[in-house]
């Protein structure tokens, strides 16, 4: 009983130093594993995830945070357009939340509406073409929509980015430098492009479907960006600054005209003079019938005789009387500059007089007013409409776009590809980043097999010479082939570049070569591993009369698979990972590898990009171990047992 008791308790310490065993491999493997999950997690991340620390992010799990992503994508990153839109105070994209009731018929009117105005490009932007000019998260992403407007033009094209440039105008260094400004035709200042490039997107954005646009409201604009700018969030300041009584900013419209009814104040006209005259587009702003003589006036009093105008509008007219009224406002010249001097005023130098569109003769063109027309010639009365449609408007200034419940209904049909979507394109963004580089991945790949090929020959016959015949230095030999391992490469590659311009290497597979083409401690692993082959091997091959490079090749190499194995991942990985050396032997573009390409990726890119480059640029790695992971633990386990 003592003996089978004793066989027992050590039985059970076995047992227990084995669980033991696995516990710690397994703590070991969720420490590895769980920072490299949340990589993975952080190369999808955007602004709206950014802060998230969890392995699976969180708008694959839950509709909202989908929502918010979706959102910031089709806004362009630019939390202004989706204020204005949305007539929303929300401020982070985060933060947004989908419409608790969206209505269906609303929405349904709207997307008629639009079918039936085919409305100019200015009225709208596209969405997914931009990430946001100044966020840090998402600079370098690539979303669908540029990936596919650049994707036309390289078939166009055929990838040749100088022809784009002299057919465009442009000046795009490759073609990833290709970005789209986002479209704001709300402010005064921005106008819509006239080069071909521009002309080309404006063709390519009427082809995209409705869903992926969004409206541009100039009620939304007074209200979210203009009035709670100057007048904070509060609508108790509004009030006090008025002298109104609204509950909210709800209640706060845009008129299409000089607010002049019952209730309004001195002040609300003076915001509405001075957002139509000096901040709203003039996209937008309209001028009646009576306005001729008045326009007219300005232009006789600013160039005097109808010569000198024609000279400079390129035009014949017989007399000022005959200069036609601005209707919709040109994109650029010499009338947009007097039309918008007209507008806000303009004050004769030689008599003093200013001369200005009178303000009773302004109104305002916008799609909130278009969309209210339509539904009043649809419906008639109000009360009408409210019954149709569900709703329960006041007044017909109540009456906004329904972008946030189109917007949200497309949103739930395309969940899937959403995700999908989100999940890959920091990925596609770094693809596209290295393919369309050129020479990186050629570089690479050579660079990487030349490598190889030169530690498979120069550190073996080093090593066997050492092994073979043993020289009185052999030790000493080591030694200082040791040595060259207490240098860190940064002490080195200085002197090794002045040796390679001195010799005009630079920017040569060569110079990536020739510098590191032997490597102490792989000679000396080698030259340990040789000395362990059996002597009669030698001496059969020399007694059957086999030369010394027979002998090298077919004895040596043969039974030395293992170990060159290793030798071999070591010079893959040493190459394909070199950068800084990389960029100082060769700063030429054209010769640059691929981790030099990724660090000038990463330079410019958020976080979700990097993380992205970092899980892409692990792939090769991690496919040589796991393809030859047998070959290579044989080469770091067969030296052991010897």
């Amino acid at each position: 009983m003592p003996i089978i008791s004793k066989i027992g308790r050590k039985s059970l310490k076995v047992r227990l130093l084995i669980w033991t065993i696995y516990a710690l491999l397994i703590a070991g493997a969720v420490t590895m594993v769980y920072p490299f999950a949340l990589m993975v997690a952080g190369s999808t991340k955007s602004a709206t995830d950014v802060d998230e620390f969890q392995i699976i992010p969180s708008f694959i799990s839950t509709e909202n945070a989908l929502y918010a992503k979706h959102i910031e994508g089709l806004f362009n990153g630019s939390l202004e357009m989706m204020r204005s839109a949305y007539f929303s105070e929300t401020s982070m994209f985060r933060h947004v939340e989908p419409p608790a009731e969206p209505n269906g018929k609303m929405v349904e009117e709207w997307l008629a509406f639009l079918a039936e105005a085919d409305l100019p490009h200015y009225t709208y932007a596209v969405g997914y073409v931009s990430t946001g000019a100044f966020s840090t998260v998402t600079r370098g992403v690539v979303p669908h929509t540029l990936r596919k407007f650049k994707r036309e033009l390289i078939e166009q094209f055929d990838g040749d980015i100088d022809e784009l440039n002299r057919a465009m105008g442009t000046q795009f260094a490759d073609w990833n430098a290709l970005f789209i400004h986002v479209e704001d035709y709300l402010l005064r200042r921005n106008k819509p492009g006239k080069t071909p490039f521009d002309l080309t997107f404006r063709r390519f954005k009427i082809n995209q479907p409705a869903d992926s646009r969004y409206y541009f409201s100039a009620e939304g604009y007074y209200k979210t960006l203009f009035l709670r700018a100057n007048y904070t969030r509060d609508i108790a300041v509004y009030n006090r600054r008025h002298g109104t009584n609204y509950t909210s900013y709800d209640d706060v419209h845009l008129d299409r005209r000089l607010p002049t009814g019952p209730g309004r104040t001195d002040m609300e006209r003076t915001d509405w003079e001075e957002f139509t005259r000096t901040l709203l587009n003039l996209l937008w702003i309209r001028a009646d019938a009576e306005t001729g003589p008045h326009y007219h006036r300005f232009l006789k009093a600013k160039y005097r005789n109808i010569e000198t105008l024609n000279r400079s509008y390129g035009t014949e007219y017989e007399s000022f009387d005959k200069v036609p009224l601005v209707g919709e406002s040109p994109d650029e010249g010499i009338v947009l500059s007097d039309w918008d001097a007209f507008l806000q005023g303009w004050k004769d130098p030689q008599t003093g007089r200013t001369y200005i569109l009178p303000v009773e003769l302004i109104r305002i063109h916008s799609l909130d007013f278009m969309f209210r027309d339509y539904l009043k010639g649809g419906y008639g009365s109000i009360g009408e409409m409210n019954a149709a449609l569900g709703t329960a408007y006041k007044n017909r200034m109540e009456i906004i776009p329904p972008q946030r419940d189109a917007h949200y209904l497309a949103f739930k049909q395309k969940t899937g590809s959403l995700r999908w979507e989100f999940i890959k394109r920091n990925y596609i963004t770094v693809i596209d980043y290295i393919v369309l580089h050129g020479r990186g991945i050629l570089n690479t790949a050579i660079f990487c097999t030349l490598s190889i090929i030169a530690a498979l020959l120069v550190n073996p016959l080093a090593a066997y010479a050492l092994s073979r015949y043993k020289p009185p230095s052999t030790y000493k030999v080591l030694l200082l082939l040791m040595m060259t391992m207490a240098f860190p490469p940064m002490v080195t590659q200085i002197p090794v570049f002045l040796m390679l311009r001195d010799l005009s290497l630079l920017n040569t597979f060569w110079a990536l070569i020739l510098p590191y083409l032997a490597n102490g401690y792989w000679i000396f692993l080698l030259k340990g591993f040789f000395d362990s082959l059996p002597k009669e091997l030698y001496e059969s091959a020399a007694i059957d009369g086999a030369g010394e490079l027979r002998i090298f090749w077919q004895i040596t190499m043969s039974l030395s698979k293992p170990i060159l194995a290793v030798i071999a991942l070591g010079a893959f990985t040493a190459a394909y990972t070199n950068f800084m050396y990389a960029l100082l032997i060769c700063q030429d573009e054209k010769m640059w590898t691929l981790m030099v390409w990724l660090y000038q990726l990463q330079q410019r890119s958020g976080q979700g990009v990097i993380f992205a480059s970092l899980i892409i640029a692990a792939i090769p790695t991690f496919l040589v171990f796991a393809l030859c992971q047998n070959v290579i633990m044989r080469g770091i386990i067969v030296p052991v047992e010897k």
